[in-house]
């Protein structure tokens, strides 16, 4: 009597486990995202084809389609152009590139113009993104996306097209770095979270970031910073899932506080503009980037890059003799 209880007990079981199952949504459901797929571990393959160069550090010069002028400013000064481009590539691995998307029209006279500059300096990244004011963002994660199928780099940085670069005290800085998995180096900040829908970078979720006056976590300001090869690979991996706020900047900060990462706070990636960054290069201590806070960049980047240049730079030796 008590194996045919325990027999019937089990097909109870085994019928309400059933029933259970039948009511729970389908898998291969398309409403119902598949986490496990989505959200993979910290893997450091592309998931794409094809080989990758191996190369030393990506770097994505962020842009629009009315910063031509901003371009080209950065070409007669910090960007090496033509054969030179192509030498810092093949001796040095070190990639400079300026990131665009597309329009939101097809083949539009602004994609059009933006083939034709690309043709004539070959020194454009196209994304998959369509550009906007407010897409920042989205443009970040689409340009680690692109960068890491394309190029198996230690290193990918972002930069933006008013900032004065100095590229071999960039390489020399991120390779101090090189042995460690997930690193984010950048000049660190923790400004307030802006409530007020007036004001610029408002944040319409502040409220999760807890009572009203309280600030961000740190993360890198978004004029210049670096992620390591691991860090890059996580963002492509799981870029459908990784929350957009408002700020670029605080975007990428939030992606990566859960996560086991260095952050590495270097001031000489946030100078000033001169006289600061002339100072510090006649002493010997030669900035990575310079910029102007109250601008966010410098202020009329046009007028002014070559002056800065002037002023700032690192010798070629610098550059085209570093050790990477």
């Amino acid at each position: 009597m008590f194996l045919l209880f325990i027999g019937a007990l089990n097909r109870s079981l085994d019928d309400s486990i059933a029933k259970i199952q039948s009511e729970l949504p389908s898998t291969k459901d398309p409403l119902i995202p598949r986490i496990t797929e989505e959200v993979p571990s910290l893997r450091t393959d592309s998931g794409g084809s094809g080989t990758r160069k191996k190369t030393f550090m990506v770097i994505g010069i962020n842009t629009a389609f009315s910063s031509r002028k901003r371009r080209d400013s950065i070409r007669e000064t910090w960007m090496p152009q033509g054969t030179k481009l192509h030498r810092l590539e093949q001796e040095k691995g070190i990639i400079v590139r300026f990131m665009i998307g597309h329009s939101a029209i097809s083949n539009s006279i602004l994609d059009r113009a933006i083939d034709s500059e690309d043709a004539q300096h070959n020194d454009i990244l196209r994304l998959d993104h369509v550009e906007g004011y407010h897409e920042l963002t989205a443009k970040t994660k689409a340009f680690f996306s692109l960068a890491v199928a394309k190029w198996d780099a230690e290193f990918y940085v972002k930069i933006d097209d008013d900032v004065h670069v100095n590229l071999g005290t960039l390489a020399a800085t991120l390779a101090r770095h090189r042995l460690k998995p997930r690193v984010y180096i950048g000049c660190m900040k923790s400004g307030p979270v802006l409530y007020q829908k007036s004001v610029k970078y408002h944040e319409p979720e502040f409220w999760k970031f807890g009572e009203t006056g309280n600030k961000y976590f740190r993360h890198a300001t978004g004029q210049i910073y670096a992620i390591s090869k691991e860090l890059a690979t996580y963002v492509a991996n799981n870029r459908p899932i990784l929350h957009k706020y408002a700020n670029e900047d605080v975007s990428l900060g939030a992606w990566l506080i859960g996560l086991e990462v260095e952050h590495i706070d270097d001031r000489n990636l946030c100078c000033g503009t001169p006289p600061e960054c002339e100072w510090k290069a006649q002493a010997g201590n030669v900035c990575v980037a310079s910029f102007d806070w109250s601008c966010s960049g410098i202020c009329k980047s046009v007028e002014r890059i070559k002056q800065v240049h002037a002023k700032c730079s690192e010798s070629p030796a610098t550059l085209w003799g570093a050790l990477i």
